[in-house]
């Protein structure tokens, strides 16, 4: 009897155990710092928000980090269950749903104080030459400024060196990348840049599914759900805060800003 009562025990802790079990998911992003990067604490700030949602609403996250072509390929043919930092699109919205904006990307143009002016609006950059990311979608049309000219290269890293250079006259960026990679690479160096105050359209991230996932709609959900009890309870913002102050930002954590798209 002893016996029986044990082996009862031991199979409802089992089930108990399993009931409890953390489902798993699987999150990939392309390489993005500070947003995503194997190097980064938590491996980025996008990340570690994402995951610690995730973790909110009962699941084990695993991270996958890739480049942008392998995660959207990935994502679409089932790989991977979910994009942890992607951007809205038109046409985007065909293939994937879309959670709840979790943060705002900020567009900034920066330049070297010692260049004279006032650059106050885009058309002042008139003549000059800016520096961009080859494919970057910056949601600006740089075809309406005239004699405008677009420096391309790989990475921001090789914009912000080109300024320094007198190669380029501005920069544009993500407010966020741009603090993080002068306080890395050009620590020594960052008194020479200023951020220009010309308003540019930000680009809210979301988490991404796509629409042949069966589980998508639910994995959406139970984020939209834990992402409001982290801003409630203040994690969230404990998160956002923390990457702030590593780079010497004061940006408002969570703007709740973001196109309305459907799920």
């Amino acid at each position: 009897m002893k016996q029986l009562s044990r082996m009862i025990l031991a199979v409802s802790l089992m089930l108990v155990s399993f009931a409890n079990q953390a489902e798993p998911i699987h999150l990939i992003a392309n390489t993005f710092p500070p947003y995503a990067d194997k190097q980064l604490p938590g491996e980025g700030m996008a990340l570690e928000i994402v995951t610690h949602v995730y973790k909110k609403a009962g699941y084990e996250p695993k991270v996958s980090i890739e480049t942008w072509p392998r995660v959207m390929e990935g994502v679409q043919v089932g790989l991977f269950d979910a994009v942890a930092h992607i951007w809205y699109s038109e046409e985007r919205e065909k293939n994937f749903r879309y959670s709840r904006p979790y943060l705002v990307n900020t567009m900034k143009i920066v330049k070297l104080k010692s260049l004279q002016g006032d650059y106050l609006e885009l058309s002042h950059l008139q003549d000059k030459r800016i520096g961009v990311i080859r494919d970057y979608a910056y949601g600006v049309d740089f075809s309406t400024v005239p004699g405008l000219t677009q420096v391309t290269e790989n990475r921001l890293i090789l914009n912000l060196l080109n300024l320094l250079n007198g190669k380029v006259d501005f920069v544009i960026g993500d407010e966020r990348a741009i603090a993080m990679q002068l306080s890395q690479y050009l620590n020594r160096e960052q008194d020479k840049f200023e951020m220009l105050d010309i308003d540019l359209p930000g680009r809210s991230a979301y988490v991404g599914v796509s629409r042949d996932n069966p589980k998508g709609e639910k994995h959406i959900a139970d984020f939209n759900k834990a992402l409001v009890q982290s801003l409630e309870d203040g994690s969230y913002k404990a998160i956002v805060d923390k990457w702030h102050q590593r780079y010497g930002l004061a940006l408002q954590p969570f703007p709740g800003t973001g196109p309305s798209v459907s799920q």
